[in-house]
């Protein structure tokens, strides 16, 4: 297939790497310059514009900052360049409105439209084991299937247009969650004494075993490959998590929900983010735990 990929960052260009190594003639484009060096160092060719990236592709896969961009993209040339009957593919995080929105826009406009957003991180991307929550008809989500299997490992659809987002924004959540109090328990650990391999080694193993612990550990030395061991380098930047718990919110007030966890990970999430927590992995929440601890007791 002739795939336009618009947006190549951090995530979006190994994902393109992987459509070629699938055999796909990929064309990108990136509004940021070193974001265009890169694509072109890696192999990809670069188009001037999305537009003319667009007016040849089978199929528009975008993978943008937030919804806005979504839908301006799509209204602002997108959608008239390319040729009927295009698939649009979403890739990008966004609310649940917006990509039932992108859809409509999408589908007036003659052309295709399903919502895939993606967990697993820059780790996943480069390896190809994505998950894709897809929102979207039968027929398009078939459509596209290849194309996500060549990007990721699971790809799960979650029902009817903007529901990817929805599965999405509720994984967030968890996630979330999960990774605050990970860092909580072994900020208590260390206060009480008992080292960081050894809780890893028994809760990696009993009934509190999560993503957050097991993949994403947020202190160096259990699991090598965590964002801990480089700094917290991201990884998944905090930034991106507090935009995520952002639209999380904006669900849990939209449909009423009695969502007290998912709250008050929205603020902790804003404040680690405000600060230097932006640009840091979101396990390096952990760190903001410590420095909000009091100081630990001596022992006698």
């Amino acid at each position: 297939m002739k795939i336009a990929f618009l947006g190549l960052g951090h995530m979006g260009l190994p994902m393109a790497r992987n459509l070629v190594g699938a055999g796909h003639d990929v064309i990108g484009f990136d509004v940021v310059a070193a974001a265009v060096e890169a694509a072109r160092a890696a192999g990809i060719p670069v188009a001037t514009s999305g537009t003319e990236a667009a007016s040849g592709a089978d199929v528009v896969l975008t993978m943008f900052p937030s919804g806005r961009h979504v839908i301006e993209a799509y209204d602002g040339g997108l959608l008239a360049a390319a040729p009927p009957g295009t698939l649009f593919i979403d890739s990008s995080t966004i609310a649940v409105d917006e990509a039932q929105t992108a859809h409509e826009r999408a589908v007036a406009a003659g052309h295709r439209n399903i919502d895939a957003p993606v967990s697993g991180g820059v780790v996943g991307a480069e390896n190809g084991t994505l998950a894709f929550m897809v929102g979207g008809s039968d027929e398009d989500f078939a459509a596209a299937l290849p194309l996500l299997e060549a990007m990721g490992k699971r790809i799960v659809h979650c029902g009817g247009p903007g529901l990817g987002q929805a599965a999405k924004v509720c994984n967030n959540m968890i996630l979330a969650v999960s990774q605050i109090v990970v860092g909580e328990a072994f900020v208590l650990a260390e206060r009480l004494g008992l080292e960081h391999q050894v809780l890893y080694d028994v809760v990696s193993q009993a009934s509190g075993q999560c993503w957050a612990l097991s993949t994403n550990c947020p202190v160096p030395g259990p699991v090598p490959t965590s964002p801990a061991n480089r700094d917290y380098q991201p990884g998944f930047a905090g930034a991106l998590m507090a935009k995520d718990l952002g639209l999380a919110l904006q669900a849990i007030e939209a449909t009423g929900t009695d969502a007290r966890l998912g709250r008050l990970a929205q603020e902790i999430y804003a404040a680690f983010a405000a600060g230097e927590g932006g640009g840091r992995d979101f396990s390096g929440i952990i760190t903001d735990i410590r420095d909000a601890s009091a100081p630990p007791v001596p022992t006698p």
